[in-house]
């Protein structure tokens, strides 16, 4: 699977705040949809915690939030919100899960993402039918060939190499490591097949199926 680096406009709530202290860096930790809207925990690394907290108190978005932990660089605060803001909606319908922690800088979100070129493609289709200026970069496809295999694929190949299955000459029979793994011959064959036309397709470049 690509993995991407995307940033996007994020404008409400700490965005807001986080374009008022640009030099002050904010991490969402963790983002929870609720029955009723959505709880975030967030944490903020300033020079400055007793004007943060001024800004904190005076955020019309931001009518209450408890506070975690405080010292003198960092602030960790929990708050609710009764309605999913549109950004947090656009995000939840596109299905691919953003990587947390969220850090948020002058206005921008960045964050990791690992998903499919199909809900890559679909998450930016989300930003632009929504209006949310981003930018994705450094796209990279995963070299290591296990990714591309379910566990039980996974499980295959590796007790297939380490009872000498695939050593010249063999050490082990296709019924044999059917019978160390406790399935049947062609259950064995089966599974060993799909993995090794995933690992081989990803060589030669083509989709996995």
């Amino acid at each position: 699977m690509p993995s991407a680096q995307i940033k996007f406009e994020f404008s409400d709530g700490p965005g807001a705040l986080s374009t008022k202290r640009p030099d002050d860096e904010f991490r969402i930790l963790a983002a929870l949809p609720t029955t009723d809207g959505i709880q975030v925990v967030l944490e903020i690394q300033t020079s400055d915690t007793e004007a943060l907290i001024r800004h904190l108190d005076e955020a019309s978005w931001l009518p209450s939030y408890d506070v975690l932990h405080a010292d003198e660089q960092t602030m960790l605060i929990q708050y609710s919100h009764e309605f999913l803001p549109a950004l947090h909606r656009a995000l939840l319908s596109s299905g691919p899960l953003l990587q947390y922690p969220l850090t948020l800088r002058n206005g921008w979100m960045s964050s990791d993402l690992t998903t499919s070129h199909e809900q890559l493609s679909q998450l930016k289709d989300v930003f632009e039918d929504e209006g949310f200026p981003y930018e994705i970069g450094s796209v990279t496809q995963s070299t290591d060939p296990t990714d591309l295999l379910t566990d039980r694929q996974r499980r295959f190949i590796t007790a297939a190499v380490e009872h000498g299955y695939y050593d010249s000459p063999r050490e082990c029979t296709l019924t044999e490591l059917a019978a160390a793994l406790n399935v049947s011959k062609g259950g064995a064959s089966g599974i060993l097949h799909r993995a090794e036309g995933r690992i081989i397709k990803n060589f030669l470049g083509e989709p996995a199926v």
